[in-house]
């Protein structure tokens, strides 16, 4: 699936002009895109300078925050969505980033590459950690410091007190919604408080 097809089916989630945090924001694309096509507005939080600079370039709102403290400087329901596309498996603090989302954000939309895809099944069964498109890394050099699986997030958003409104996969640039646990590489979630 190409970066644009993830972009546009993650901006189909967000409400029609609204006000946006985008945590972990990489280089501001998807903030520049639901600004441009969903008239949204808001703010990316990156810690990368790179990415900071490429978000100015852009002309994106940009705090350069480190996630591992929290969101403590913004206030309840302050957005009405807050993003973690491609962060949570980054994150040393994921299950108090997860509770801050739905907090900050009247809902959250969560997306991550899905461990238990099938082809990354296939891999492990032959003794190898899988490299995919959507894990292109080798085990000893990612950034990740975690890998999920679909269900792994349903049981933590449960035990965590956080409403899943909506859940699916993305593969090939298709959303997946029958068994997607195995059929799909990418986990998409869109939550709220319960």
């Amino acid at each position: 699936m190409s970066e644009t097809a993830v972009l546009q089916t993650i901006a189909r989630l967000v409400p029609e002009g609204a006000h946006v945090l985008d945590l972990g924001c990489g280089d501001g694309a998807l903030l520049e895109l639901l600004a441009r096509q969903r008239r949204c507005t808001g703010y990316g939080i990156e810690i990368s300078d790179d990415n900071v600079q490429a978000c100015l370039a852009r002309g994106i709102d940009v705090l350069q925050l480190n996630l591992l403290k929290g969101l403590s400087v913004f206030r309840d329901q302050s957005f009405d969505a807050v993003l973690q596309i491609d962060t949570l498996q980054n994150l040393r603090n994921a299950e108090v980033m997860l509770r801050e989302t739905v907090r900050v954000g009247r809902i959250g939309i969560v997306a991550f590459p899905n461990f238990a895809h099938w082809p990354n099944r296939l891999s492990v069964l032959r003794g190898r950690m899988p490299v995919t498109r959507r894990l292109p890394y080798q085990w000893y050099d990612t950034p990740n410091i975690r890998v999920g699986t679909f269900k792994d997030f349903q049981a933590l958003a449960r035990k965590n007190g956080i409403r899943i409104l909506d859940a699916f996969g993305l593969q090939a640039g298709r959303v997946v919604r029958w068994l997607p646990n195995a059929r799909a590489g990418t986990a998409v979630f869109r939550l709220a408080r319960v």
